[in-house]
């Protein structure tokens, strides 16, 4: 369980404001947005719902949640927070809908990835946690899809947990690395948590204990007769290979079989090609080779270019600490504030760069499809709807204006997950959606494998964003 003090002070300390100003009642939407794909690509991948909906199941401020807090002074050495307001927080609990793109669906800058329709306090109180739990998963289910389809068909399997950010960091990639398309995970605890399947082979260590490679090889084979997988670069790579072979025989003569060898060092194309010769004389053509060391998807690209006899990619550092792109610039925006009689107050943020200018209204995506295959996106306001004849003002260029062609369908992307503060999404397993996210990517890379996607406003409410910047500049 996520405590609601996993989140930053001044979260509480606006959420104090707007109780004290009893403006906390007043109904308010949020939008948690991404605004730039991640590793200079064109997509990213959607992830860490199911994170979202176990913390907002159990969000409830403790009794030693609420004692922590009243132990906070400010510089005057006053209590931060008084009683009353303790006590308020002690009874709070969420109330309103949220709305979210489901997991492993392919996503673009701009778009809500969640949309937050809650009492303003509450809605407040989340934007930390939201944001923790969508931006680190979508980002590493993103960089897990680009390591898969570099892999092509073969498998890759996600190896991070020692190099991972920390104990959530390592069981968090791990999830999230699963729905990008991994086909199993080192982390035992990751497996059982959430029934990803779990793989591994041993370590250099287990080698070494042992007075030589081959005796090494031997008793791993007695003792995992059925999961044999073989490190052979301790000592001498090609002898390794033929180390392993040798104990492949012996472990088939007893009903067992060589299940893989695996690749840690040196030049791994060349070994490959050679320990795939190697292996397939002696008989053992259904012996998987594993590779590790420092993989990502340009890495196995290349070697995949190279002609590589690599069957199986173990990938670690590279994929759980996403070492390219450390975070998704993701951030989280009032867009529409009820005023005290009920009706819609339009919000948006002002920057003198247009990518930080926030979008205004209860805004929701609609994904416009050809054969199944994404076409275009347009955000549009569910209050003004969309413009007739409909037509998207492109976020690139905002002077471009579009007509929406006559396309097979059309979906709305974000979907109830809360209402009144009830969870009314069905989950679907997370090899489910695993199987989805590996469906969509590849339907969206086959349409655009390099160029920007389509993505803008509808026209209404493009012209409600010029309207709300104009009086802002002129009346604040």
């Amino acid at each position: 369980m996520i405590s609601p003090l996993l989140t930053d002070l001044y979260q509480l300390t606006m959420a104090y404001g707007y109780w004290k100003r009893d403006m906390h009642e007043r109904l308010a939407v949020f939008q948690l947005i991404f605004r730039r794909n991640p590793f200079r690509g064109n997509f990213a991948v959607a992830a860490g719902l199911g994170s979202v909906i176990e913390f907002l199941n159990d969000w409830q401020f403790q009794e030693d949640d609420l004692t922590y807090l009243s132990q906070l002074r400010g510089s005057n050495g006053d209590v931060l927070f008084p009683q009353a307001f303790l006590d308020y927080l002690k009874t709070l609990r969420f109330t309103g809908q949220i709305d979210a793109i489901p997991e492993g669906t392919v996503v673009f800058p701009q778009e809500p990835l969640v949309r937050v329709t809650a009492p303003l306090i509450q809605g407040q109180l989340l934007e930390s946690t939201l944001l923790n739990l969508i931006n680190f998963q979508t980002l590493i289910a993103t960089k897990a899809a680009r390591i898969c389809r570099a892999a092509g068909r073969q498998d890759v399997l996600e190896f991070g947990l020692r190099r991972a950010q920390g104990p959530d960091g390592a069981l968090s990639a791990s999830r999230a690395a699963y729905i990008g398309g991994c086909a199993g995970t080192s982390n035992v605890l990751a497996g059982k948590k959430y029934g990803i399947p779990v793989r591994g082979t041993h370590a250099h260590s287990w080698v070494t204990a042992f007075p030589d490679e081959l005796s090494a090889f031997m008793a791993y084979a007695e003792v995992m007769p059925h999961n044999c997988i073989l490190l052979v670069d301790t000592y001498d790579t090609i002898q390794g290979i033929k180390n392993a072979i040798q104990v492949g025989k012996k472990l088939r003569a007893k009903g067992g079989e060589l299940q893989g060898i695996r690749l840690d060092s040196g030049d791994m194309v060349t070994l490959s090609r050679q320990a795939r010769q190697l292996l397939d004389a002696a008989g053992f053509a259904e012996t998987k080779i594993i590779a590790s060391n420092s993989l990502d998807e340009y890495v196995i690209a290349e070697m995949k270019r190279e002609k590589t006899d690599v069957s199986v990619w173990g990938v670690g550092t590279n994929l759980v600490t996403s070492y390219d792109h450390p975070a998704l610039d993701g951030v989280y925006k009032l867009s529409a504030l009820q005023n005290t009689e009920g009706v819609w107050e339009y919000k948006l943020k002002l920057s003198e760069q247009a990518a930080k200018i926030s979008n205004p209204g209860i805004y929701q995506i609609k994904r416009f499809l050809k054969n199944n295959s994404p076409v275009m996106d347009i955000m549009y306001d569910t209050v003004l709807g969309f413009s007739s004849p409909a037509e998207m003002v492109s976020l690139d260029t905002p002077h471009a204006i579009t007509p929406v062609p006559d396309l097979d369908e059309s979906i709305d992307l974000l979907r109830p997950i809360f209402v009144n503060g009830k969870c009314v999404y069905v989950s679907l397993s997370i090899h489910a959606i695993r199987t989805y996210c590996m469906q969509q990517v590849d339907l969206f890379l086959q349409a655009y494998p390099t160029a920007l996607y389509p993505l803008g406003l509808d026209k209404k409410l493009h012209d409600l964003k010029l309207k709300l910047i104009l009086h802002y500049k002129l009346f604040r």
